[in-house]
């Protein structure tokens, strides 16, 4: 293949292909007319770029309809490649197998002890993501990378853990280099909360936007972040942080140190206590939403607390980013309107008027599958297309003008 001169025809039509594969692996499938309005191409350079890359056996096009219209949907090939997604949370082990065209080929998930050392997951997450590639029949030499979720924050400068109440023996590793180490293959890595988001942003309740928040509320409070499309991380990693916005200034006190956080007055740690006098110390969130929705009092009282003080942080995220949607995230969100009523009256009370009525709140739509397949999403996400690109074309192919 000839050099590439910047600004030259041969290097403005790779940008174009990349652009279309981009579109179509975010996506999973598009037709074309969909190519168009994503990558602002014209209709016939995306039809001149999707046959190219047909006949490189890099995409997948097959007959579809789109309004009542034949069209053709384009998809990544099946065989170019495959992602892992590993999701460690705090009592699981979360592990699926997935192809560029969005298909996931395998999935598992096991018990993870709190109390295991980082060691003794990697060693369990190692042997779960090579049996499942074992039993798919899948070739190792066509993985392209492995997204990983950690439930606490990450510095993205050093890839190293913060302190983490979910996992409190991993604070200080490196996941994305020790599993790297283990696996042989590009790792990537991010907290829970954006893996959600990316998730649902792909699969699920988010799909269409892209602009959105994602919130989980579970043994602590966070929010991943969407704008124009992409996770929005800040520069050190901690974007998102929304379970430490502060409520009450005389509030109790945060594991952050400050008083009257958001988490404080929602996360499982804290309002679980208040129902264990009539539903006993082991009571669960998944149990405590499965009471409110058979009508227990307690507990539909404390979800909707929960519920009006999630909308207050909604409504800060509200007013100083304006997303177009809020998708919720964890056991909570199965409780319905009991948590999402009060969320969008807290909402209606404290955001600026005009952010409020472009908001649609709703819950999440894949439960506990969204961290691991936003796993599989950061790698279609972070992952480069030159390889995919390089390898679909012979390299005595010239590059079309």
């Amino acid at each position: 293949m000839g050099v590439e001169t910047p600004g030259s025809q041969s290097s403005l039509h790779r940008a174009n292909l990349e652009r279309v594969v981009r579109a179509v692996r975010m996506a999973g499938s598009l037709t074309q007319a969909e190519i168009a309005r994503t990558t602002g191409l014209s209709a016939a350079t995306v039809s001149n770029i999707v046959r190219e890359l047909k006949d490189g056996g890099t995409v997948e096009v097959t007959p579809t309809s789109a309004g009542g219209r034949r069209a053709r949907s384009v998809s990544l090939s099946g065989d170019a490649g495959i992602v892992v997604g590993v999701d460690f949370g705090h009592t699981h082990l979360r592990v699926a197998i997935g192809n560029l065209a969005h298909r996931v080929l395998a999935e598992d998930a096991e018990p993870l002890d709190v109390d295991a050392s980082a060691a003794q997951g990697f060693d369990r997450a190692e042997h779960l993501v090579k049996r499942l590639i074992a039993e798919a029949g899948i070739d190792t030499a066509k993985i392209v990378g492995v997204g990983l979720g950690v439930p606490g924050p990450l510095d993205m400068a050093s890839g190293t853990l913060g302190s983490t109440a979910i996992l409190p023996g991993w604070a200080g590793t490196n996941p994305r280099d020790e599993l790297a180490s283990r696996l042989s293959v590009p790792v990537y890595v991010d907290n829970d909360a954006n893996l959600g988001a990316l998730g649902e942003l792909v699969w699920g309740a988010g799909r269409g936007a892209t602009d959105l928040a994602y919130i989980k509320v579970a043994s602590g409070v966070g929010a991943g972040l969407v704008i124009n499309g992409r996770i929005y991380r800040g520069p050190g990693g901690t974007a998102g942080e929304i379970g430490h916005i502060t409520l009450d200034e005389a509030g109790p006190v945060c594991r952050c140190g400050n008083r009257g956080c958001l988490e404080t007055f929602t996360a499982a740690r804290y309002v679980l206590p208040l129902l264990h006098s009539t539903h006993g110390a082991d009571l669960t969130v998944a149990r405590m939403v499965e009471l409110a929705r058979g009508g227990d009092p307690g507990c539909r009282r404390v979800i909707g607390d929960v519920g009006r003080h999630i909308g207050s942080g909604v409504a800060n995220l509200c007013n100083l980013l304006n997303p177009s949607r809020v998708v919720l995230g964890g056991d909570l969100a199965d409780s319905g309107e009991l948590v999402l009523a009060p969320i969008r009256e807290s909402v209606s009370r404290y955001a600026i008027p005009s952010a409020a009525r472009q908001l649609e709140v709703v819950p999440g739509a894949l439960g506990g599958r969204s961290e691991v397949l936003g796993a599989l999403a950061l790698v279609l996400s972070e992952m480069g297309d030159a390889t995919l690109l390089d390898d679909s074309r012979p390299s005595d192919t010239p590059v079309p003008a």
